[in-house]
């Protein structure tokens, strides 16, 4: 594919764009929860963890801690214990009680709901912000960035960039911010179902055409 300028890039973004709410319509974020703050605790978890672990640790997690305070007045020790199975579970638990411990602190119980806000809660950084931003109150100040968006990105020439905050910030020259919330989901299933790290699926890809990296001769 010839190097693109800045309008034939974004076009061609919008028709990748347009093709992944076709096949995805229905693509979420994939961490069960029921109140925001309850994401908050299961993207803390999701670090280093998958989606499918931190969902069979949380709905008992959740019984037990069923509101901030519960979070905030945890028995470290014991919730270490609680949340054993997702990893790192001493650094986790100490962000889950410090971050808890914040909110009814400085926000008077009430999640934040600015990304400037909720980069400064224990355990939380950009991407963490964005999925509970986007998944719990369906705004977006930012784009999620895990590893199958950014490996995606670079295959489709998005991005030449390797650090998911360069990434972003080229994704969020060229997508609208309406599509900042779905593009990522999207791409997160594309990389899971056809754009595999290991053996792409090229081939079979609906985006073949538009990716400049499509093996499929």
């Amino acid at each position: 594919m010839a190097m693109e300028n800045q309008t034939a890039l974004k076009k061609r973004a919008g028709r990748i764009v347009n093709l992944l709410k076709k096949h995805y319509p229905d693509a979420r974020c994939t961490l069960d929860f029921e109140t925001v703050p309850q994401l908050l605790v299961a993207t803390i978890l999701s670090a280093q963890c998958t989606d499918d672990r931190v969902n069979k640790v949380t709905p008992t997690l959740f019984k037990k801690y069923s509101s901030i305070r519960d979070f905030a007045d945890a028995d470290l020790g014991e919730l270490e214990k609680d949340i054993y199975a997702t990893g790192f579970y001493r650094h986790k638990a100490k962000a889950i009680k410090n971050s808890a411990r914040q909110i009814l602190d400085e926000y008077g119980g009430k999640m934040p709901r600015k990304l400037a806000e909720l980069v400064k809660l224990n355990g939380v950084g950009r991407k963490t912000g964005s999925v509970i931003l986007g998944a719990g109150f369906g705004l977006a100040e930012g784009i999620v960035v895990d590893t199958h968006v950014g490996r995606i990105s670079r295959l489709l020439g998005f991005t030449r960039h390797k650090e998911a905050v360069k990434i972003e910030q080229d994704l969020m020259r060229i997508i609208p911010p309406r599509e900042w919330i779905g593009l990522s989901h999207r791409l997160i299933e594309h990389g899971r179902t056809v754009c595999k790290a290991r053996r792409p699926e090229c081939k079979r890809c609906f985006l073949n055409k538009l990716c400049p990296s499509a093996e499929i001769n």
